[in-house]
């Protein structure tokens, strides 16, 4: 996990608290203090600390991003399977044990993520779930058209990830980059389809991915992405266009698209109920 200064501690504790709440209890957790914090964030964390002895904090003397940070995470951490989270997100209380499960069963497995259930402040009131595919073929499948993975959601192997360069900051989607690296080394990938991750959307989420930095970033990583043999070039320029179309229109307009064509308004009784 990496937190900054911009974070609410109430969120923080909450998202903490839900993962020493699992039915399998980490082994350990490593929030990286990506800069300065605000008092606030600095008690919420000391209080933590003091409660969960398997926290570790890792802080960095300046922000370096969130690729950077969870880069610097990752060196510390001292499993091979490693869960990835966001520090106002809430996992399901048996997220890990599901993803452990399928570690287990499968050692082929390099990454296990899930859908999401996305909520605006009250976690039993879900808005929108993001479901992606389940299975390593259709993930490569949906890949040439849009990330098949949810960040928030994944396990994987440490080794397999530092192999493929780690989080790169070359592109504004650090993850997308990543399992494009990835699978273009043959690892494979499953996903659940339940949602094991309930997401805090606020109002900004839309607005941070608009803009022409964030359409030209894309457009340069859809290049990437066929030199690596991911994708042809006819699908590169499908999917510039389509991204430049949604990347420069109103905020508005922006998360009507999200909201009604890529997430599903189904709710994910289980998870809520879980929670």
């Amino acid at each position: 996990m990496s937190v900054y200064y911009g974070e609410d501690p109430a969120h923080l504790r909450d998202s903490l608290q839900s993962l020493f709440d699992q039915t399998r209890c980490p082994g350990e957790i490593v929030l990286v203090e990506d800069g300065p914090l605000t008092p606030g964030l600095e008690r919420e964390i000391e209080r933590a600390r003091q409660a969960f002895l398997s926290l570790r904090t890792l802080p960095l003397p300046q922000n370096v991003g969130l690729g950077a940070a969870l880069n610097a995470g990752l060196a510390h951490c001292v499993n091979e399977l490693v869960a990835r989270m966001d520090t106002d997100d809430l996992a399901v209380p048996d997220r890990f044990a599901r993803q452990l499960a399928e570690f287990e069963r499968d050692p082929e497995l390099v990454l296990v993520g899930s859908s999401v259930a996305e909520f605006e402040t009250d976690p039993t009131r879900v808005e929108r779930v993001r479901s992606v595919p389940t299975s390593h073929e259709e993930i490569r499948r949906l890949f040439a058209q849009r990330c098949p993975v949810n960040h928030p959601t994944v396990m994987f192997r440490k080794s397999a990830v530092q192999a493929a360069g780690g989080y790169d900051a070359k592109f504004v989607q650090e993850d997308y980059y990543l399992w494009g690296r990835m699978l273009a080394l043959g690892h494979k990938f499953q996903n659940l389809s339940e949602p094991l991750v309930l997401m805090r959307c606020g109002a900004g989420l839309f607005a941070r991915r608009g803009g022409l930095r964030y359409a030209l970033s894309e457009a340069r990583l859809q290049c990437e992405f066929r030199r690596l043999g991911l994708i042809g070039a006819g699908q590169v320029v499908v999917n510039v266009l389509a991204r430049f179309a949604v990347r420069l229109m109103p905020d508005a307009l922006r998360k009507s698209v999200y909201t009604y064509f890529l997430r599903s308004r189904a709710m994910p009784a289980r998870a809520v109920d879980q929670w």
